[in-house]
């Protein structure tokens, strides 16, 4: 709004009230200051750089962003920049491509070998996988230069007392993505809302491959994390975990709190980042903070992550990086729950008094992806459901997707509040689902069940295979029935039908599953 007032002075006028609007036209201001300078300082001879302009216009914005700038007064160029936003570059040649490239001359259009290049610039990998998948990730306050058909890429100092003339170079290599095309296709399946949900085993498989030991004669059961195995040690002496993230990478990591606190013996507290970030809240060397994120670039956990790191505190990431193969953006959270357990499995990998509970884990975690379950109809205007323990976070993840998708009211709420307000909204005319499987919260689950019915609401039920009839003797429930597993893991096999119910509600309806309304893939702007 500052900028925008700024420019209204100066008879800049907008046509619209995005803060898009603002940018190309702060450029113009810019473009035409510069120049006027350059004009008084000797003579006009030629325009100031276009790459200039353009970082110029990065030092006044106070936000995250991705830019793509072109302009009548610098035909032939392309300038792109970043800051918080993601941006890649792909890049393909015909023959071979070289895995290591010198920016100045590899990101020519001809290169060494005098082979054509094609460019593409994008936010996500999936729109560029199906024409090259060799990409340069962009950081931020880079600036890509594109002229005449040569690229160089520029680091950009934010220092507003500062105006670089001949920014310092950027020389690294490209990287492979690690997808295919297929994976951005919807193949067999009318929608990758329903593609997603049908591939959770696949991702989950492809999860634990590599980290899930499963053990045999010689060897024993274990988890391997990779690089975050050297810093176990310290995550143990740590004074408390935070687990941070937003939307369902939060309902994730709450899901599975319960058992990294059982496993490791460490308090954990949950945290939504842009809470953290408006209270400040203490963070101190001796804490750990995990910090869960499905594209890796929401912003308000990015932003978490910076305070975090300030006040030294070890962080850690738990997130589906640029072309990963873990699974696409939507349904993360099945995948985010397996890794999450997993870390509890090997921060208690030191206990013995806990290794017969880490086994059965660890043989219901391989068996996961085999796991088949119903899906579940529904056409109704408002929705409640009830979680208890670690099923509390199926309840938020599962009317948070309703909401999303459906464009229907649900409510996910733990049982211990019922009286409390949400009692007097039951009657015969409202949805109510309970999850109530096997765990140590089953016989409150049965209580609250009782209470509802009472109450006439109109139930649904999720209870473990065999328990229709115990759950619901006098057949008035409608039944969802799914296997049994360890009772950390059982939130990853509960959530699957209540995925499909919303994407079922949603075609029902009529709606556009693959494209929420007013939603994004990846929040990249802080609220």
């Amino acid at each position: 709004m500052d900028l925008k007032e700024k420019l209204l002075k100066y008879g800049f006028h907008f046509e619209s009230d995005t803060d898009t609007e603002v940018t190309p036209k702060l450029a113009k201001f810019v473009h035409d200051i510069l120049n006027e300078d350059l004009e008084s300082d000797g003579g006009y001879k030629q325009l100031v750089p276009f790459t200039e302009i353009v970082m110029d216009v990065m030092r006044q914005p106070e936000a995250a962003y991705a830019l793509i700038c072109k302009s009548p007064y610098y035909p032939n160029e392309l300038v792109a920049c970043k800051r918080g936003s993601p941006l890649l570059l792909g890049v393909k040649e015909t023959g071979d491509m070289r895995t290591d490239i010198n920016v100045e001359s590899d990101l020519s259009a001809e290169g060494h070998h005098g082979k054509p290049k094609e460019y593409y610039l994008a936010s996500d990998a999936n729109a560029i996988v199906e024409h090259t998948r060799r990409v340069l990730v962009i950081e931020d306050n880079e600036v890509v230069h594109m002229n005449d058909g040569a690229v160089h890429i520029f680091k950009f100092d934010s220092d507003k007392s500062r105006r670089l003339l001949r920014p310092a170079s950027v020389q690294r290599g490209l990287s492979t993505l690690e997808m295919e095309v297929e994976q951005i296709r919807k193949g067999n399946f009318e929608h990758f809302m329903q593609k997603e949900i049908h591939e959770q085993p696949d991702s989950l498989t492809m999860t634990m491959r590599g980290r899930l030991i499963r053990g045999g004669e010689e060897k024993a059961k274990g988890i391997l994390l990779g690089g975050l195995n050297d810093h176990l040690k310290t995550i143990r002496r740590s004074r408390r975990i935070l687990f941070i993230g937003c939307g369902t990478s939060y309902n994730a990591a709450l899901a599975a709190r319960p058992v990294v606190e059982e496993l490791s013996g460490i308090p954990v507290t949950m945290e939504i980042a842009s809470d953290l970030l408006d209270r400040q809240g203490p963070i101190y060397r001796e804490d750990t903070a995990i910090f869960v994120s499905q594209s890796g670039e929401t912003a308000d956990t990015l932003q978490a992550l910076e305070y975090a790191k300030s006040n030294g505190a070890l962080c850690v990431g738990i997130t589906n990086t640029v072309g990963s193969a873990i699974a696409r953006n939507s349904f993360a959270y099945t995948s985010q729950s397996a890794v999450i357990v997993m870390l509890a499995l090997a921060l208690g990998d030191d206990s013995l008094s806990t290794q017969q509970r880490r086994n059965a884990i660890m043989d219901d975690l391989y068996n996961l992806p085999s796991m088949e379950l119903a899906a579940l109809l529904m056409d109704e205007q408002s929705l409640l459901v009830f979680g208890r323990g670690y099923n509390y976070a199926t309840a938020l993840e599962c009317a948070l997707k309703v909401k999303e998708v459906s464009l229907m009211h649900a409510e996910g709420i733990v049982d211990g509040k019922m009286k409390h307000g949400p009692l007097a909204l039951v009657d015969e005319t409202l949805p109510i689902i309970v999850i109530a499987t096997r765990d140590a919260s089953l016989n409150k689950q049965q209580s609250v069940i009782q209470q509802l019915k009472t109450r006439k609401g109109r139930l649904i039920v999720m209870c473990t295979e065999g328990d229709a009839e115990f759950m619901c003797p006098d057949r008035t429930c409608r039944i969802i029935e799914v296997p049994k597993v360890q009772d950390c893991l059982q939130p990853i096999i509960n959530i699957v039908p209540l995925q499909l119910l919303a994407y079922h509600r949603t075609v029902f309806r009529g709606f556009n599953v693959d494209q929420p309304r007013n939603l994004a893939k990846s929040v990249t702007t802080q609220w």
